[in-house]
C-alpha cells in the first residue's frame, strides 16, 4: 500500500521513535525502593509501559501488568510525584533512539511532511529527551498525555492536531507501537501505521486495525511520498 496526498505525520514517541524503558525502569525500581516495595527486572517493567506515567505507576505499586483494585489513594499520588521526580533527574540517561529512526525522520521532513509527537508521556519529558537525542528539529508540536484532559487510545490529541494545523483527518496519519495508536486513530477516522518492534505488552499489532503493519522505521520511505534527492 503506498499513501497519498497525505500532509502531516502523526508519531508516538516511547515503542516508536525511542527505547525509554532503561530510564523508565531505573526510576520505577528508585521509587519502589523508596516506598520499601519490592524492585522489578527492566524486561518485567518493559511489559507495563505505554499507558502513561499514572498507569506505569499503579503497575509498578501492583507487580503486574493488572492494577489492582484496592491500591490506596495516597500511595499511589505518593508513588506518581516521587517516580516523576526521579524520572526528571533520569529522562535521558540510557535511552535511546530506535535504528533507522534519525534518518528517516530526516528524509521525510525534507520531503515537506509536517511532523508531530503524539504521546501518553507527560509533557514536561518530551522535548529535553528530542532535544538531547537531536530529533528536536524535526517535529513543529508536541501534544503530550497531559497535554488535554483526554489521551490515547481516545481520538481527542489527535483531533486536537488537525484542528489546531488545520487540517483534515483525511490529510494524516497516525504512526505507532501499540494498540492504543492505532484505536485513536480509528477513532478519529485516521489512517494508521503500526510498527511491530515496541510496546504492545505483548500482543501482536497486526490484530487492531492498522492500514498497514511494518517492521522497520526505514519502511515508512516505501508506503509514503518521498522525494528522491539525497538529504543534505
Amino acid at each position: 500500500m503506498k499513501f497519498t496526498n497525505k500532509d502531516v505525520l502523526l508519531f508516538d514517541l516511547d515503542g516508536t521513535l525511542i527505547d525509554s524503558v532503561p530510564d523508565l525502569a531505573l526510576s520505577v525500581n528508585q521509587m519502589l525502593t523508596s516506598l520499601g516495595m519490592n524492585t522489578y527486572p527492566i524486561n518485567e517493567i518493559r511489559s507495563w509501559v505505554g499507558n502513561g506515567a499514572a498507569v506505569l505507576t499503579r503497575r509498578a505499586l501492583s507487580g503486574s501488568i493488572n492494577i489492582k483494585a484496592d491500591l490506596k489513594a495516597d500511595l499511589v499520588e505518593k508513588a506518581l510525584a516521587t517516580f516523576l521526580d526521579y524520572y526528571q533527574q533520569n529522562v535521558c540517561v540510557d535511552t535511546t533512539v530506535y535504528p533507522n529512526v534519525a534518518s528517516t525522520l530526516a528524509a521525510l521532513h525534507n520531503s515537506g511532511y509536517q511532523m508531530v509527537i503524539v504521546t501518553n508521556k507527560p509533557e514536561q519529558f518530551v522535548r529535553p529527551i528530542l532535544e538531547k537525542l537531536s530529533l528536536n528539529t524535526y517535529f513543529s508540536m508536541i501534544v503530550g498525555g497531559d497535554s488535554l484532559s483526554k489521551r490515547k487510545p481516545d481520538p481527542m490529541q489527535l483531533h486536537y492536531v488537525c484542528e489546531q494545523l488545520k487540517v483534515s483527518e483525511s490529510q494524516c496519519i497516525m504512526i505507532g507501537d501499540s494498540k492504543n495508536d492505532i484505536h485513536a486513530a480509528v477513532a478519529a477516522n485516521m489512517d494508521s501505521i503500526a510498527l511491530t518492534y515496541g510496546y504492545n505488552h505483548g500482543e501482536d499489532i497486526h490484530s487492531h486495525g492498522a492500514n498497514v503493519v511494518l517492521d522497520d522505521f526505514a519502511e515508512l520511505l516505501d508506503v509514503l511520498d518521498t522525494i528522491d534527492e539525497p538529504v543534505s
